[in-house]
């Protein structure tokens, strides 16, 4: 049992940033990979980044890398993504997912256990 809630998003302009943060409630939630997902309305779900639980491992997808930074606060039981540069895009919900699907590479059971509401974000002129 685990529950996952975002928050930081919003609007910003092109160049800006965004600081995202993912907390975590429930059992044991330092057992669980924690993946960044983008979803834009049409668009199929994308993986942004994603951390492994031991903190470890990092993958960010080839469009955010070099721009982007994910992070555990382990008291807080939260992970952040650090985003910069933004570059424009539609509006976009951006969800963390907690499992055991494997990071940076995927592997069984490729499908996240929990999911969070997610937050908006918007980058635009």
């Amino acid at each position: 049992q685990l529950q996952l809630v975002e928050s930081g998003g919003g609007s910003v302009l092109p160049g800006g940033s965004l600081r995202l943060s993912c907390v975590a409630s429930g059992i044991s939630p330092e057992r669980y990979d924690i993946s960044w997902i983008r979803q834009a309305p049409g668009e199929e779900r994308e993986r942004v980044s994603c951390l492994s639980s031991s903190g470890g491992s990092r993958f960010f997808a080839d469009a955010v890398k070099g721009r982007f930074a994910i992070s555990r606060d382990v008291a807080k039981n939260t992970v952040y993504l650090q985003m910069d540069s933004l570059q424009p895009a539609y509006p976009a919900i951006s969800s963390c997912a907690a499992g055991f699907f494997g990071c940076p590479r995927p592997r069984p059971p490729f499908d996240s256990a929990y999911w969070g509401r997610g937050t908006q974000v918007t980058v635009s002129s």
